[in-house]
Parts: C-alpha cells; structure tokens; sequence
C-alpha cells in the first residue's frame, strides 16, 4: 500500500512537469541497509522483520533506486548541498529523538562489511547506564540526544533543589526546545543538564576521532538547534580530553542545511552519487 501511493504521488508530481524527468530516487530511512536496499527489524517503524523497500519502489517507478540510512542520506547531503562540499573526511551527527551517524572516509560513505557501519549513537559511553531502545545500556543516544537531555532534566529536578522553571512543565510535555530556552535564560538546572549532555557527547566524538581523523564533525537536528549552548562545552571538552595528535585539528560545526531539507537534500545527494 505505502509503495503503490509513494509511486502515485511521484507520478502525479511528474504530470503536472513536462520539463521535469525522473532519473532516479534516493530513500533515507531509519535502519536501512544500503548493500542490500532494505530496511531491517526497524524499531520505531510499523514494518517489521526485512523489508525490500528499494526493489518495490523500483519495481513501481522503474528507475535505479538507492537507499541508505538517514543518518548517513544527512551525511551524503552535507557532502553535496552543505558544509562539507570540499571535505574528504567528516562525521555528521543527528540528535533527534536518538542519535545518528553518517561518516565519510576519503570522500566515501562508510557502510562496513554488513550496512550498516556507522552506529556512533550505540557506542556504550557509561558503562551498566540508562536503558536504551537497542536493549543495551548506556548507549551514547541515551545521554546526547533530544530526548536523552529530556531525560537528564527529569532526573536533575528530582536530585537538586534550585528554583527553575522546568519544575512546571508536566514531565511528558518536557521539550529539548523548552530546556535549551531555559538555559539561554541561565535556569540552572537547564544549563547543568546542557553541560551534562555536552560532555557525553563530547565523549562520543573524540572517540569517534580516534578512528577517522576527521576534518570536521557537524552536529544536526533538534539539539544542534540549541546552538552555543551545545557547541561551546562540546568544544571545550575537546580541548581537554582529546588524543594529543588530534587536538585543535577538527572543526565542530552546525550542519550547512536547514532542518526541514535535511531529508529530502540528503536522499537527492545519495541518488545523484550512484547515478554519478
């Protein structure tokens, strides 16, 4: 049924566009596996087992389809659209409701042997930690995403006594925007949760460096929109506690894309690439 309407929608698109030709289609899709076009045992997805999204979709349309994780689509769209036109080594990370990861080695998307290479946000940064969706604990997700800044505010409000304002916000309505705008005000349980969730992340990425060197590391999504509330500690903890042969050689910056393009850019630079 979703493939049938995707295919009806596109065609509807085209008819209405006579100068316009459809050459290919790009699909960024959680837990999606490049080598093979599918999409596997997605948590947070409807459809469950394996799911031979690209061959249906091809099937429809009858143009070259590729598919790729989100995360790494982001990456693709940084490359081509973004910041990192004239990078070759580069990490985008996304912090929405988890933590993605897209990682680009000598101009190439890293895939690794099995797809899906990459899972930066399932690097274990506190050992026996908070639970995450993967079954394990102490995911890096689990601290340096919306929702794990969401979840170390609920714990703060109950372990310190300061004043805030977060205090009257039920917890389910609690936001990462709502507390990014909190500590812009200087709530301090907003900005000790900030710098919390900064230092986990921080972790993350001079982990993550040690492997690839890269030039840049861009920060995407719900979290990086708090701007130096993030970028200002994650910085800071890398002048302190990063590898001497990597110190002040890797620029953390915000994604060159808006948020509301991400996607749709991020899939176009994954198809544009193959068909290249």
């Amino acid at each position: 049924g979703f493939v049938k309407a995707l295919g009806g929608g596109i065609k509807k698109l085209l008819s209405g566009k006579k100068d316009l030709e459809l050459t290919g289609i790009g699909i960024g899709a959680p837990d999606a596996n490049y080598h093979r076009g599918t999409i596997e045992h997605a948590p947070n997805l409807a459809w469950k087992g394996i799911v031979p999204l690209g061959d249906l979709v091809k099937k429809e349309l009858k143009v070259p389809v590729a598919v790729t994780n989100d995360a790494n689509a982001a990456a693709m769209g940084e490359m081509v659209f973004g910041g990192a036109k004239n990078m070759k080594d580069f990490i985008i990370l996304t912090l929405g409701t988890g933590l993605g990861s897209g990682i680009v080695v000598d101009g190439k998307m890293v895939y690794g042997h099995t797809g899906f290479a990459g899972e930066v946000g399932h690097m274990i940064v506190v050992p026996g930690g908070r639970e995450c969706g993967c079954g394990r604990k102490g995911c890096l997700e689990t601290y340096a995403s919306a929702s794990g800044l969401v979840k170390t505010v609920s714990l703060m409000i109950s372990e310190m006594r300061d004043e805030s304002v977060l205090r009257d916000i039920p917890p389910s309505k609690l936001t990462s925007k709502a507390i990014a705008e909190a500590a812009a005000k200087g709530d301090p349980i907003a900005v000790k949760a900030m710098e919390y969730t900064a230092e986990k992340l921080g972790l993350g990425i001079i982990n993550s460096i040690v492997f690839t060197s890269p030039e840049a590391i861009f920060l995407f999504g719900g979290l990086a929109q708090a701007g130096e509330l993030i970028f200002k500690p994650v910085r800071e903890y890398l002048k302190k506690h990063n590898y001497v042969l990597f110190r002040n050689t890797v620029k953390i910056l915000p994604s060159g894309i808006s948020e509301s393009n991400g996607a749709v850019l991020g899939a176009a630079a994954l198809i544009l690439n193959e068909l290249k």
